[in-house]
């Protein structure tokens, strides 16, 4: 699965722009999570950094771009079809939960790396998807136009890549027979908090979709990779040598 370099909470003001970009900046903070490279077309350079509200330059601006933009200091944010709303609306939270998980897994994955885990590349593979994930998100299908639906569709591949990964592991493992508690190794027990954050993005996705404002294959990848996170901790557990903590009713 090729992805091109994901992009996080872009904002500022740009110049000379393409028309499908009209209502992406101009002095707004799109909060948006996550918009692919492929929307920035023209003389418009994408922020240089990843999870950072950077200004746009053009082409021939040698100027260093700036982190801060101030558009969103009295409590408002933009989605990627221009809305403004205020920061806790649900569109934001279910944003903010995202990014949240994203940075999960990235802990995630450092430790596993340091486990010699080889299934480090399918860690990466999902953070890029839940950048897209954001995108459809942050286009709320109310006020979005074809161009917004077209950039931002979210299709069910990564979810059938899921289930493949989640079944390639179990048959590798013993079969589930008890409660297990998060643990089983640094790696393991990050790949359990990943999963948790993962049910809370789920929750704040559900009323999106239930509206129609969002493509249900969302809630149904997030759905599914709390499954594959699950899975790929004890998977991590078990390729270590370390003991799970088997649930235990107190007496």
């Amino acid at each position: 699965m090729t992805r091109e370099p994901p992009l996080c909470r872009q904002g500022g003001k740009a110049h000379e722009r393409a028309p499908e970009q009209e209502q992406l900046v101009l002095g707004q903070e799109v909060l948006y999570n996550i918009i692919p490279q492929s929307l920035f077309k023209g003389g418009v350079k994408p922020p240089m950094r990843l999870g950072q509200q950077l200004t746009y330059a053009t082409e021939g601006d040698n100027r260093a771009p700036k982190i801060y933009t101030k558009t969103g200091d009295k409590g408002f944010s933009s989605t990627f079809t221009g809305e403004r709303r205020p920061k806790e609306d649900q569109v934001f939270e279910a944003l903010g939960n995202t990014d949240e998980l994203s940075s999960a897994i990235g802990l995630a994955r450092e430790f596993c790396l340091d486990g010699g885990h080889t299934f480090t590349s399918q860690l990466d593979k999902i953070q890029c998807i839940l950048q897209d994930v954001g995108s459809n998100i942050a286009t709320p299908r109310s006020s979005a136009r074809e161009s917004h639906m077209k950039k931002t569709t979210f299709t069910a591949q990564p979810i059938a890549d899921l289930e493949n990964w989640i079944d390639e592991f179990t048959e590798e493992l013993p079969p589930l027979t008890n409660f297990i508690l998060p643990s089983g190794g640094k790696g393991s027990a990050a790949l359990h908090l990943a999963r948790t954050v993962c049910r809370r993005a789920e929750r704040s996705v559900a009323p999106i979709v239930r509206t129609g404002e969002a493509d249900p294959d969302v809630a149904k990848f997030l759905n599914r990779l709390s499954d594959y996170l699950f899975t790929a901790a004890r998977y991590a557990a078990a390729k270590e040598g370390k003991e799970e903590t088997i649930y235990k009713r107190a007496d």
